[in-house]
């Protein structure tokens, strides 16, 4: 049913690379800048309304449209016949929740944002920076199980 994904599975892969590369630049740079946007005073100040265009800017733009191509072409990648086998193949799993889990972090981001705007920021520039590593950390994990395949 499936099969005609096999001829187009180069392409399919090149997009799906390039689609998670734009997704985790976003995710890694808009934890900074909200860093730095709780440093600055907040939102009521010029510089606030500075960081809100780069955040909204960084999320819509560029962090939706690519967590969405990551998305549809994991799921392509996924159905490729011969690239998975369901039901020996542990790391699938592993990968999938952590991408469940950075999914559940960018949208996370976005209501985050949301505060900002709302002058409702309640995380400190220090936990940001905590917070900033969680996208890294998941990428590690995510590059073992589909490179290595330890299970």
């Amino acid at each position: 049913m499936w099969d005609f994904l096999t001829s187009l599975y180069p392409w399919t892969k090149v997009l799906h690379v390039f689609a998670v590369v734009s997704w985790m630049a976003g995710l890694l740079y808009l934890p900074r800048l909200f860093v730095y946007h709780a440093e600055s005073g907040g939102s009521g100040t010029e510089i606030g309304r500075v960081f809100e265009t780069m955040e909204r800017r960084l999320f819509r733009g560029i962090m939706n449209p690519a967590m969405t191509a990551t998305w549809i072409f994991g799921i392509a990648l996924a159905l490729t016949p011969g690239l998975v086998s369901w039901t020996s193949d542990g790391w699938i799993y592993v990968k999938l929740t952590m991408v469940s889990i950075l999914t559940w972090f960018h949208h996370w981001l976005g209501r985050r944002r949301k505060d900002f705007i709302k002058g409702e920021n309640r995380v400190s520039s220090r936990r940001w920076r905590m917070l900033n590593e969680i996208p890294a950390l998941a990428l590690a994990v995510i590059l073992i199980m589909v490179i290595v395949r330890p299970f």
